[in-house]
């Protein structure tokens, strides 16, 4: 396939889909826009106003992709590829964003930083979130370090849950049934069961929300050509309250649980075995908010237990805990200065057990009085919206950090926006830089561990244009060109003695990003969108060089939509180990095309909602993971009633 033949295809359906749109609106006026981003600026600011192209997944389309996990749903975005969620359920996710890696993603919940200190890469681990609880989610590409501080290298994921309904009372019911199988197996037994319940409410000044929900997935082994299926369950509950003293104070507060177990495979002797992976989840935070005159004081703070254990040939447990508190003032000058100054603190902790060779019961490898750090970085960001087309956003950060010392990370994004007859055009430019913190694995791992470690640096350049046209379409294009120094890599230092250290080369990941959001035929929405990545061998694994999403929605009558998406992916490489030559061999996975189909209908005057997908309608076989199991064509069905 001749890969730019078929990028410059999609870009020039794009812009015939913009010739065919501006000539359905010589008649519309010019209108405020409702979309507003938070997650680029800290404040609400309009799309035409921010100089970057930002993904906002939103709860009506969250409804139209009910059935599917948090995971899959942001590997539908632009730029972004989960590496793990066609597979088993259990299956490790690998998030590569622009060329990098699961460290350089960084997740947010309700505005805060979730991280995982027991992970070697510090990384959230998606598979923890319940897509129930879920009420919409932003995500901002590049390097953004400069307001989120360490892991926002490629990408920040915000994930916002659902908040309390205005009246006194609200019960919401979910439950999802359907199959899981692979493209050879000729059974459509039911096997993925997914449920959910929230109740939630306002009384008075106190909001109050409390949901739960459970996973059970099964039918489906990790491995390709074995035949014990590895099952999936995780459960989930999260309590939220809070409480308006008056205009200007308010207080929230919640705790939550997240833990699954995953059943997995012997992938060194690709078989079939009895191994489980327990991830188990505790947080508590609290987040007041004072406003006052043009002005904003916040502050979030939460705490996270996370106990894991690996019941296999080589057993281990992990318990790490994090502490993190954002405070900072925001202050709007008349609407055309916007200020954020505030300080971000963070104490990471971990400890792991195993068994020694020739022992049987477990033992302390890393002890937290020694694998523990903290951070204290304050930051500083400015916007400024002009009445005639120039915005600029720039933002300043020192990082503080207990083992290695200081890091200074910048940003500046300027841009330009020109009112049309029927919408606007809008020219943007960004440079910003970024940083990595070490895990503390790989900073106090007794064998391979290296407390030396400096900070991986990343700075990225954009460019790019977005052209609005008035409840019509929108269309973006955006290049991207990003640097990484100082990477971290398991390196061998001689002897084949191994340890974590900084690599002195440095790599480079750059491509295209094209989104396309069309709306131009009445009831029928199209969102399209490709990503064409060009990288250096030494980060190749898995990415594929081109990937293609599009999505139709059509609105059959008020109560019923019809869905239709598509999904190709390039060919990508992997490295598996050989155990008889006891080399890594590099393979070439082939690419592959996924087509579903979705359909929802409103009964019970449109309090219930039901549901189906049809999913790899053309039980595509292809392979995520060289030597893994992915799904086959599947079948789901299930409802959705508010009380």
């Amino acid at each position: 396939m001749n890969k730019t033949r078929l990028f410059c295809s999609i870009l020039g359906m794009g812009m015939l889909s913009i010739g065919l749109a501006q000539q359905q609106q010589d008649s519309i006026k010019v209108e405020a826009l409702d979309e507003v981003f938070i997650t680029d600026s800290r404040f609400a600011l309009k799309r035409e106003n921010s100089g970057k192209v930002i993904t906002k997944i939103t709860a009506e389309e969250l409804n139209k992709m009910q059935g599917q996990s948090i995971a899959e749903i942001i590997s539908r975005t632009v730029g972004i590829e989960v590496n793990g969620v066609r597979s088993n359920a259990g299956q490790n996710l690998s998030y590569f964003v622009r060329g990098g890696r699961n460290r350089q993603v960084l997740v947010m919940i309700d505005g805060i930083q979730v991280t995982d200190p027991s992970q070697i890469a510090n990384d959230y681990d998606l598979r923890l979130l319940n897509a129930d609880q879920v009420e919409s989610i932003e995500i901002l590409k590049g390097a953004s370090s400069t307001l989120y501080g360490s892991g926002a290298a490629t990408a920040v994921i915000n994930i916002k849950l659902k908040e309390a309904r205005n009246k006194k009372i609200n019960v919401n019911l979910r439950s999802t049934v359907g199959t899981n199988r692979s493209s050879e197996d000729k059974s459509y037994a039911l096997e993925d069961f997914r449920n959910s319940i929230s109740v939630n409410g306002t009384i008075d000044k106190l909001t109050y929300l409390a949901s739960f929900g459970l996973q059970s997935t099964d039918g489906l082994s990790a491995l390709e050509n074995t035949t014990e299926s590895d099952k999936f369950q995780s459960n989930n509950g999260n309590l939220k309250l809070g409480y308006t003293f008056n205009s200007d104070f308010k207080l929230t507060t919640y705790a939550s649980f997240d833990n699954y177990d995953a059943d997995f495979d012997d992938s060194f002797g690709m078989m079939d075995a009895d191994n489980v992976s327990t991830s188990n989840q505790f947080r508590i935070g609290i987040s007041p908010e004072y406003k006052y005159s043009k002005g904003t004081v916040v502050l979030n703070a939460a705490y996270n237990n996370v106990e894991r254990e690996i019941e296999s040939d080589f057993p281990s447990k992990f318990n790490a805990q994090s502490l993190v508190m954002d405070a900072y003032n925001r202050y709007n000058f008349d609407d055309t200065f916007y200020t954020v100054f505030g300080v971000n603190y963070q104490n990471n902790t971990m400890e792991s057990f195993s068994i020694p060779f020739g022992e049987t019961e477990f033992s302390q490898a890393i002890n937290p009085d020694t694998a523990t750090f903290n951070i204290i970085d304050p930051y500083a960001n400015l916007v400024y919206v002009s009445d005639f087309g120039l915005n600029i956003n720039a933002g300043l950060r020192l990082n503080n950090h207990s083992e290695y010392g200081s890091q200074l990370v910048y940003s500046i994004n300027p841009s330009f926006k020109q009112d049309l007859e029927f919408g606007y055009i809008k020219g943007m430019v960004s440079y910003s830089t970024a940083f990595i913190t070490p895990s503390l694995y790989q900073l106090f791992e007794p064998s391979f561990g290296n407390p030396d470690l400096e900070p991986e640096e990343n700075d990225t350049f954009e460019i790019g244009a977005e052209l609005h046209l008035n409840e019509k379409a929108t269309l973006s294009l955006v290049y991207f060109n990003r640097n990484e120094d100082n990477f971290i890599d398991f390196v061998d230092t001689g002897g084949f003695v191994f340890q974590y250290s900084n690599v002195d080369e440095s790599f480079n990941a750059n491509g295209l990003e094209f989104v396309a959001n069309i709306s131009a035929v009445k009831n029928l929405n199209i969102n399209a969108n490709a990503t064409y990545t060009v990288v250096n061998e030494n980060l190749g694994l898995r990415i594929p060089e081109l990937k293609i999403n599009a999505r139709l929605d059509y609105q059959l009558c008020d109560k019923t939509t019809l869905g239709l998406s598509y999904q190709f992916n390039d060919d990508r490489n992997d490295v598996f180990f050989d155990n008889t030559t006891f080399e890594n061999v590099t393979v070439n996975l082939e690419p592959f095309i996924i087509t579903d189909f979705y359909v929802s209908h409103k009964i019970l005057k449109d309090k219930m909602t039901v549901f189906a997908n049809v999913t790899n309608i053309f039980n595509e076989e292809y392979q995520e993971l060289f030597g893994f199991e992915t799904r086959g064509r599947g079948f789901n069905i299930g409802f959705n009633l508010n009380l």
